[in-house]
């Protein structure tokens, strides 16, 4: 048994009718079937090319040869070079699609099914997504350094970034200053004692100091604080590695000048009053 599809549009409505015509034997009565669907249709495009899936929505009216030509942009293959697979919602394959004169809306194309592109070119497979075959082009830093049409020489010129030595000089002027003032405000800063931490646009926590000194995770001093609440970010420890001890979410570590310590008791939210 044969079927041949004949569709008809009607815009008011918004839908697409797929007239099927059935060819019986001998003895058998004609008839039609009529099926209802949306003009467009959204489907996920894969294919050789790419590991990526795409989500694209096309008109059920347009013929697999427009629809191939639109895929060019998408996929990135000529027309001529595609072939298509249907592939059902699972995943499971249906049919290839290969009737580049039959409408899309002819074949049981559903809205998350996925068509498959294989380019049969083959020349540029990987070629999008492969970098390793890219040539790369390669220069010692000797010849970078004397090329005048660099980065790093119109970095020279304008005195850019590192190559402004009043202001490189400024800053490590700064960070040598900052790094003093820790210094001299760890000295008052010991683990055991009670501390108020302030840190700007935060608001102020109370805890007690449970590490004072360097750390893996980033360079200059830092101090890690328990909190008396549920307010911090770890539970003493970072990267897997372990400063202190505390229950998750009231550990923290923060620069020494966020630091006061001093007599700073635990709050009292009457839980002992009736």
């Amino acid at each position: 048994m044969k079927h041949s599809f004949a569709p008809s549009w009607h815009p008011s409505e918004g839908m697409c009718c797929l007239a099927t015509k059935k060819e019986h034997g001998a003895g058998d009565m004609d008839g039609n079937v009529t099926v209802i669907t949306n003009p467009t249709v959204t489907v996920r495009m894969t294919s050789t090319l790419s590991s990526f899936e795409v989500n694209r929505r096309f008109n059920r009216g347009i013929t697999i040869a427009e629809f191939k030509s639109k895929l060019e942009l998408v996929i990135g293959c000529p027309a001529a070079s595609m072939d298509l697979q249907l592939f059902n919602t699972s995943d499971k394959f249906l049919q290839n699609i290969d009737d580049n004169e039959a409408l899309l809306g002819s074949y049981p194309v559903d809205d998350n099914c996925r068509i498959h592109v294989i380019d049969r070119s083959g020349s540029l497979t990987g070629a999008f997504s492969d970098v390793s075959k890219v040539e790369k082009f390669e220069i010692s830093d000797e010849l970078y350094e004397k090329r005048t049409d660099s980065v790093r020489n119109f970095k020279k010129n304008m005195k850019i970034g590192s190559f402004n030595e009043e202001n490189m000089a400024k800053k490590t002027e700064t960070l040598l200053q900052k790094e003093e003032e820790e210094k001299a405000a760890l000295a008052s800063i010991t683990v055991g004692r009670r501390c108020q931490v302030q840190v700007v646009g935060q608001p102020t926590k109370i805890g007690t100091v449970m590490f004072v000194g360097t750390t893996d995770f980033k360079p200059g001093y830092w101090v890690g604080v328990k909190y008396d609440e549920p307010l911090g970010k770890n539970d003493g420890s970072v990267n897997g590695k372990q400063y202190f001890e505390c229950e998750p979410k009231y550990g923290v570590f923060v620069k020494p000048l966020s630091v006061t310590v001093g007599d700073f008791p635990e709050e009292d939210y009457g839980l002992d009053e009736m």
